[in-house]
């Protein structure tokens, strides 16, 4: 009787077991020819059909075809975000998908093509509708062109191995009876259907293979190795070919890892004993994995490193060689095991991986090293103890990372689509944000809700196909509180949170005060009690839907605050303290502090740094910056710079007074007000000061990731010159005042730009109006045109001199808008500094001025690399003189585009420039020195 149990008991196992696979399978056959950088496929793939509804189609992913041309989506990707190797790359570098054959059980030929807009899918006609639960098997044959590895991370290498990864042809996911039709942008979330695979891998004895599918068995065949592998219910999975090993071999009772993440500094048995840490902490925290053997390569680290430490050097690193290790392999592990084990939509609901991922690497952090600070081992000289960037710790860095984005109104909610984030958003901010989500809905609901939603999910993820529905189920189901906020306020929406207090009054027993909800978003938040910086009390507040007065005990507290240990992502700190003393001059008091720092939200910031800037008229101007600018955009901003020139020994400098109004639901999302001056001189022995009161207002598209910008700028410019022996200043151009309104509308991007402006001058002595317009192309066979049109006209002019005229080749720059070294030269090396400004003509002309109208047309064309051609025509109009027709031409050296260039003049209206003794004085060049305008040479992909 026991073992009739005991058979009836195993073959049920097996039956439920083979219900919680995946319904699809994929047999495949492959061969990898290492030097033509290619497989040949051969492939069956078993499809059932899990819907309620017959299909007459069915969609395959075939992301590695996105690499196939300069048109694909992954190709416009790259554009968007200023990558230039895809565009640039020859032919041979890049990937596709060929010779495909589809073949049905019935050895009829199916019908496929590639539907419009997504050139890496595949849409398949079936011959035959297929009725729900109904399975289909067909064949397949095709070519796979492996891509350079230098794109993505992943492809062929320089040093003769294969990081394949998205390189076959299977089912898209189907749910809610449609199938999943993503295209690839290189953001990791490829959406496959589960699927059992085993796939036989040829390749020559000189590769050895890799895979975190289970290698049944590897054969010696000739010349080449036959490799069995294996995966049950997968959705993603990556091959490595080598042929000198990198990859090291770790094993415990939990996984097989293979890693070839790079520190030298550490030893085997080092990274050993941290592999077991993080196998063992991860299999605790998350649940165990069916899928035991995972690799952790450098490519997926460098993909999505841990930001912060990816951008130190090694011989400044502020941390231990062991912890730098333990990091990014956790960090890079988890997000692996989370991939090998959840059936979800990577790309609709990604904040899921994210926020698993964020959450057990700040669990890890808070269990093994509670002391650690954001900087490490220089957060212990005490000469940086003021400094809150040096106090931080280690785990309090994420709400600042993306505290950025939410300061600079370019936040978006992290429930979207992982294609639409901003590149900021989608690797570090969104991801932070999300893990810090969960940890708020930890920190208020209590009970160990995170572990224990996060483990249930795993174990759903073992027998089904999920969705971020079923992970919200379980989150309320183990919440006792209504938790809707959660997810309609702090997933789906990109409100801002902002409490604050307003009157509070004490007695020896009990405190009452006023909470103010700023912007109306009721989410909970917690109220502290602290006594000598120890927390004698924290409570929960809800509902706090406008000012709400309360009344608690004091238990002996002496301030009261708001989010004190920072769980709610709240949009402003600053005003969440209240000191509960009979005296208190100021709830935050004023710190200074040297050089750089984040945001501190006990104190009152002023930064004060030693500055250095040059000009021919002040020589070396040694100063002190004093501002209140941290890493976090402020509402008010100041920036105070006096300095010393050393030509003329006396004090010079500047200062900004900057407003800004965010407008969070408005296409309009920016107005900013400003007040700024100069004091510096314009010529020898002779000074300017310049005031411009500014208003300007920034519109953006609703698409964040759509690289337009937009701008109206009014302003008042206010100039008062000294009288100088070198420069004739005549009534009008000595002190004046002129009324500028400036429009932009900028698209750029690696392969177009397009860019039109407008500008309207309005002073007593004279009225202009201007418009220019530029275009880059960048075509497919590399070649890049420069187009750039310019014409202005004066309404009126009451002056005779040509300081406000249209100028050919250098502005006079009369409103001090420019970088110029030596603004009031006329030969000399200064006065070849070239400005894209006006005529923007390199050649200086007989007529460099026009007092009536001008219109010129600039182009330039590459002719190998940086190197280019260029030439210039126009057409310029003075008072009492024919127009005049003018024309120039050289070589470009465009080494980067607008920060650093310069201009070899070879024919022009002059004749022959190279026939010129003085040929050196006619070379212009273009050099950017300004720190702000080359941090965006950088930053511009990011945002």
């Amino acid at each position: 009787m026991n073992s009739f149990i005991k058979i009836i008991f195993c073959l049920s196992t097996l039956l439920i077991g083979k219900c919680l696979f995946a319904q699809n399978s994929n047999s495949l056959y492959v061969e990898l020819l290492p030097e033509q950088k290619s497989l040949t496929v051969q492939q069956e793939i078993i499809f059932q059909n899990t819907g309620t509804d017959s299909l007459g189609k069915i969609i395959l992913n075939d992301w590695n075809n996105a690499f196939s041309d300069k048109n694909t989506p992954l190709a416009k990707r790259f554009s968007d975000e200023f990558v230039r190797s895809f565009h640039l790359a020859k032919s041979y570098e890049r990937g596709s998908t060929s010779d495909i054959t589809i073949i049905d059980e019935n050895k009829s030929f199916l019908n496929w093509c590639r539907p419009e807009k997504h050139p890496d899918l595949i849409e398949v006609t079936l011959n035959e509708k297929l009725g729900p639960n109904q399975k289909i098997k067909f064949n397949l044959t095709y070519r796979v062109k492996i891509p350079s590895n230098k794109f993505t991370k992943y492809g062929y290498t320089n040093e003769g191995g294969f990081n394949l990864k998205n390189w076959f042809l299977t089912a898209a996911r189907f749910e809610n009876n449609a199938f999943c039709m993503n295209s690839n942008y290189n953001v990791d979330d490829i959406t496959n259907a589960p699927s059992d695979y085993t796939i036989t891998f040829k390749t020559t004895q000189n590769q050895k293979l890799f895979s975190d599918l289970t290698i049944v068995s590897s054969e010696k065949n000739g010349k080449h190795t036959i490799y069995t592998l294996e995966g049950k219910d997968r959705t993603d999975f990556s091959i490595y070919s080598e042929e000198i090993i990198t990859f090291n071999r770790y094993k415990n009772s939990i996984a097989d890892v293979y890693t070839n993440l790079k520190d030298n500094r550490l030893d085997d048995i080092q990274k050993a004993v941290i592999i077991d840490k993080i196998v063992k902490f991860t299999d605790e925290n998350i649940g165990s994995t069916n899928n035991s053997t995972i690799i952790v390569s450098q490519a997926d680290y460098e993909r999505n490193p841990f930001y912060g430490l990816n951008q130190l050097p090694a011989f400044i690193s502020p941390y231990p060689d062991s912890f730098l290790y333990e990091i990014k392999f956790l960090k890079t592990y988890v997000n692996r095991y989370l991939k090998n084990n959840l059936k979800l939509n990577a790309r609709n609901d990604n904040w899921i991986y994210d926020a698993i991922q964020v959450h057990i690497m700040m669990k890890y952090i808070d269990e093994n090293y509670p002391d650690m600070k954001m900087m490490g081992n220089i957060s212990k000289l005490k000469i940086l103890k003021g400094f809150n960037l040096f106090n931080l710790d280690f785990n309090e860095q994420y709400s600042y990372y993306y505290m950025l984005m939410t300061r600079k109104n370019l936040d978006q909610p992290i429930g979207n689509p992982k294609n639409t984030l901003l590149k900021f958003n989608e690797q570090i901010a969104g991801k932070y944000r999300a893990g810090l989500s969960l940890k708020y809905l930890d920190d208020y609901c209590g009970n160990n809700l995170a572990s224990k939603s996060i483990h249930s999910f795993f174990e759903l993820n073992k027998q089904q196909q999920t969705s971020g529905k079923d992970f919200e189920n379980i989150l309320r189901q183990n919440c006792p509180n209504n938790i809707d906020w959660f997810f309609e306020t702090i997933i789906n929406s990109r409100e801002i949170v902002d409490y604050k207090f307003t009157d509070v009054s004490t007695t020896n027993d009990s405190i009452t005060f006023t909470v103010r909800n700023k912007t109306g978003v009721v989410v909970p938040i917690p109220i502290f009690g602290l006594k000598k910086d120890e927390i004698v009390f924290k409570e929960w507040l809800e509902n706090i839907k406008s000012d709400t007065t309360i009344t608690m005990s004091r238990n002996d507290a002496n301030r009261i605050v708001l989010n004190y240990e920072n769980e709610v992502p709240e949009y402003n700190l600053r005003n969440n303290w209240k000191s509960l003393k009979n005296y208190s001059f100021n709830d935050r008091p004023i710190k200074f502090n040297f050089l750089k720092d984040l945001e501190d939200p006990y104190h009152n910031q002023i930064l004060y740094v030693p500055t250095l800037e040059y000009n021919l008229y002040n020589g070396l101007m040694p100063g002190m910056r004093f501002h209140n600018k941290t890493f976090l955009d402020k509402p008010i901003i100041f920036d105070v710079n006096p300095a010393y020139s050393t030509l003329t020994q006396k004090m010079i400098g500047n200062f900004r007074v900057t407003g800004n109004q965010y407008r969070r639901h408005s296409n309009i999302y920016l107005i900013r007000y400003g007040f700024s001056g100069q004091f510096f001189d314009y010529a020898q022995d002779a000074s300017y000061i310049r005031f411009n009161p500014t208003i300007q207002f920034f519109k953006r598209p609703d698409n964040y990731r759509d690289n337009r910008k937009e701008s109206l700028m009014l302003r008042q410019i206010i100039i008062e010159r000294e009288q100088s022996p070198f420069v004739a200043l005549e009534e009008e151009n000595e002190n004046y005042s002129i009324f500028n309104m400036r429009y932009y509308n900028v698209k750029t991007e690696v392969k177009n730009h397009f860019g039109f402006k407008s500008d309207l001058q309005i002073a007593n002595s004279f009225g202009k109006a201007v418009v220019e317009m530029e275009y880059r192309k960048l075509f497919e066979n590399n070649r890049q045109i420069n187009l750039r049109f310019y014409a202005g006209t004066f309404l009126y002019r009451k002056t005779d001199s040509d300081f406000f005229s249209f100028a050919l080749n250098r502005p006079t720059d009369y409103m001090f808008d420019y970088g110029l070294y030596g603004r009031s030269e006329t030969s000399g090396l200064f006065s070849q500094q070239y400005i894209v400004a006006e005529g923007a003509f390199k050649s200086q002309l007989d007529t460099p001025y026009a007092n009536q109208w001008i219109t010129t047309f600039n182009t330039s064309v590459n002719i190998w690399n940086w190197i280019e051609v260029y030439g210039d025509i126009g057409a310029l109009k003075n008072e009492n003189e024919s127009a005049k027709f003018v024309y120039d031409s050289g070589i470009r050296l465009n080494l980067v585009t607008d920060y650093f260039e310069l201009y070899f003049p070879i024919y022009s209206s002059n004749g022959w420039e190279v026939d010129n003794k003085n040929y050196g004085e006619r070379i212009r060049f273009m050099v950017t020195l300004s720190p702000n305008v080359l941090v965006s040479l950088f930053t511009r992909k990011w945002f």
